[in-house]
């Protein structure tokens, strides 16, 4: 594609991991903020989902990942308690992983809070015959790291979807 060629189409998709989100004992706050963020950056963003931890995540991810979209952000279920298993669903569904990137995330947060060190979230992509790739990236829970984690991504996100679709340019 030629700097003069319009971009394709871009979709993304996020999946929120929080048993009490999903059942109603409180609003989630990240939804929107990782799809505001997501409308800004030029993605055709598709409805939250909302599914409690655990389990539910690997099931939430694929029938996003049905969807084709180019991203999938996640947030919760990075931590250390009981039920923080989105990185357990999330590593057996990627093909590449990309641990600069979760690095990169962890050290935003570091800078303004010790506990960013125990986010354990994947950074990677999903190839498969449907098309050139999904970069999924779990996030932490809260807002204020959710934001720390969309700094660092917000100068990658482009590189990496035209890396995705098969561009060559660093």
């Amino acid at each position: 594609m030629s700097a003069c060629e319009p971009r394709p189409a871009r979709s993304a998709a996020v999946l929120i991991a929080s048993t009490r989100a999903a059942t109603g004992v409180y609003e989630d706050r990240t939804a929107p903020v990782l799809t505001d963020w997501l409308d800004d950056h030029g993605f055709d963003v598709v409805n939250p989902v909302i599914v409690p931890d655990g389990a539910p995540v690997a099931s939430g991810l694929k029938a996003l990942l049905a969807l084709t979209p180019r991203v999938i952000l996640t947030s919760g279920g990075t931590g250390l308690s009981a039920d923080d298993q989105t990185p357990e669903m999330t590593a057996p569904l990627l093909t590449r992983h990309v641990p600069g990137v979760m690095e990169a995330i962890r050290a935003a947060g570091l800078a303004k809070t010790p506990f960013a060190a125990l986010s354990r979230g994947h950074a990677g992509v999903v190839t498969g015959p449907e098309g050139p790739g999904t970069f999924i990236v779990n996030l932490p829970g809260s807002p204020s790291g959710v934001m720390d984690a969309l700094s660092v991504l917000a100068p990658l996100i482009d590189h990496i979807c035209a890396q995705l679709e098969g561009s060559h340019a660093h």
